[in-house]
């Protein structure tokens, strides 16, 4: 029998995000729908800390209008109707350029 994946509580989004940061991942919420861990370079050196992560949050997709809405209060977010490059070299809330 399949073990049940835990729900994530939205008082844990905070953290959730606080720990894919520290992984080394650049999260941040695309629009209003949804959000991206980092860049594939990102993901791939972090994958065993988001794979822990992953286990200790559980599943999270009910929680995404929240966790979008957290990443945009943090600044953490890209607008799809703008140029690109509005998000590139964001660092927390401090642009590189």
């Amino acid at each position: 029998m399949a073990r049940t994946k835990r729900l994530m509580k939205a008082s844990e989004i905070p953290a959730f995000v606080d720990r894919v940061i520290k992984a080394g991942c650049d999260i941040c919420a695309i629009g209003d729908k949804g959000y991206v861990l980092g860049d594939v370079e990102e993901m791939a050196s972090a994958a065993d800390d988001l794979a822990r992560i992953g286990e200790e949050f559980g599943d999270r997709d009910l929680l995404l209008p929240e966790i979008v809405a957290h990443l945009k209060s943090l600044g953490r977010h890209i607008d799809p109707e703008s140029p690109i490059e509005t998000w590139y070299g964001h660092r927390g809330n401090q642009r590189l350029h």
